[in-house]
């Protein structure tokens, strides 16, 4: 395939490498000295995107406009999600986003979901996320953290809101799930959740080791676009 990367930062740089390691070939670079307006897209087969929250609708926008079917992996720009489902289907066009496209942490969000669901009927344990990030992480907390939550109040009726401390933990009411986020220093990232009572602690971890993970999944992602029109996700490439 021809892909064309959207954002060249550490996570662009490794997403171009296990795109050559597949035999892909890149064909075009944006960052803040190309931008995406200079780009020839009739060179690329797809694009993936990885920059900043407040690019990512300027850049899902140009390649839907543009018919290049586009994976997405910033985050925080999901608040705007049902404009970018009506210009999906406006263009008849070809979008996968996704909060995190580790493979381990696909699976986590489903193992949460039904971890909630059984945990609905055990009122003495009360739930929390931790996600752990290098310093450079722009959003707080990571959308993968958010999914996590996402996850857990929809399945679980004790909880109807998500609240984040930053460094410190939040404090919760009823009916409030908290989230802590820890920035340090050269973290790839680390997810956990928590369900604690008086007598134990059941836990939930996926520990990322590099950003190895999360670049093939996204290229495993653009594979699994080829030929398709629509709005997908994950759940979609892995079949969840």
């Amino acid at each position: 395939m021809k892909i064309g990367l959207i954002g060249y930062g550490k996570m662009g740089k490794a997403i171009e490498a296990i795109a050559l390691e597949r035999g892909h070939t890149i064909v075009f670079r944006v960052n803040s000295e190309h931008p995406i307006e200079q780009a020839d897209f009739s060179l690329a087969d797809v694009a993936i995107e990885f920059s900043q929250p407040a690019l990512a609708l300027k850049h899902i926008t140009y390649c839907v406009e543009h018919q290049l079917p586009v994976v997405v992996g910033t985050t925080a720009w999901q608040q705007q999600l049902d404009e970018v489902k009506a210009l999906v289907e406006q263009h008849d066009a070809t979008l996968l986003y996704a909060s995190n496209f580790s493979i381990g942490v696909n699976i986590l969000f489903r193992v949460n979901e039904l971890m909630a669901a059984l945990m609905v009927k055990q009122p003495d344990y009360t739930s929390s996320i931790e996600e752990i990030h290098h310093l450079q992480k722009l959003d707080a907390p990571s959308g993968t953290a958010v999914t996590l939550a996402e996850g857990i109040i929809t399945n679980h009726n004790g909880y109807s809101e998500w609240i984040c401390g930053e460094g410190t933990a939040p404090e919760t009411t009823t009916h409030q799930l908290g989230i802590l986020a820890i920035r340090e220093p050269e973290v790839p990232g680390t997810h956990v959740v928590k369900y604690t009572s008086e007598i134990d602690t059941l836990t939930l971890t996926h520990e990322a080791h590099s950003r190895k993970g999360f670049a093939q999944g996204a290229v495993v992602a653009a594979e699994f676009l080829e030929g398709k029109k629509g709005l997908f996700t994950m759940r979609d490439v892995l079949a969840l």
